[in-house]
């Protein structure tokens, strides 16, 4: 039986998965984003950005942010306890204030409000250089059959060597 993990390295497991099964996101993110913390339900984030992740106006482009707020809700579905962490139904983003040019640091926290048999409904803030809100989002997703059979906190072994 596989062992269960603490929720920061099985977050980072989950993450870990993004990057070698999705297209999106080792495209878009590469290795300029990090998982600075997660507790149960709660995850921090930063991106360091680049020139990949801006418009021509050379600061973060906002479909960068609203990518962020699609990970960043499934990563706090994922502190949670689940690998799996469903479909989006609803994804949300306001922008408030300029969130950085290439060389700055975009950080964000992640929080799962609240999460059912069927619906988990997350927030997401973003913080730019100045220590500014720079975007806040809300992100709904269906989760119905997202909890493995082995239960919480447990990730399929290529993905969670190394991380106790």
């Amino acid at each position: 039986m596989a062992k269960k993990l603490p929720v920061a390295a099985f977050t980072k497991a989950v993450m870990r998965s993004f990057m070698a099964d999705s297209g999106l996101e080792p495209r878009l993110l590469g290795k300029h984003f990090r998982i600075s913390d997660a507790t149960q339900g709660k995850v921090h984030f930063e991106l360091d950005i680049h020139k990949d992740h801006t418009n021509r106006m050379n600061t973060i482009h906002g479909g960068t942010i609203a990518s962020l707020v699609d990970l960043g809700g499934s990563l706090a579905v994922a502190s949670t306890g689940r690998f799996k962490t469903g479909v989006s139904t609803d994804l949300n983003v306001s922008y408030l204030n300029p969130g950085g040019i290439p060389g700055d640091k975009l950080t964000g926290v992640a929080t799962c409000d609240k999460i059912g048999k069927t619906l988990a409904y997350t927030t997401i803030v973003f913080y730019n250089g100045k220590g500014q809100l720079a975007a806040r989002g809300s992100h709904t997703k269906y989760v119905a059959g997202t909890l493995g059979e082995e239960g919480p906190f447990v990730a399929p072994p290529e993905f969670s060597e190394d991380l106790d």
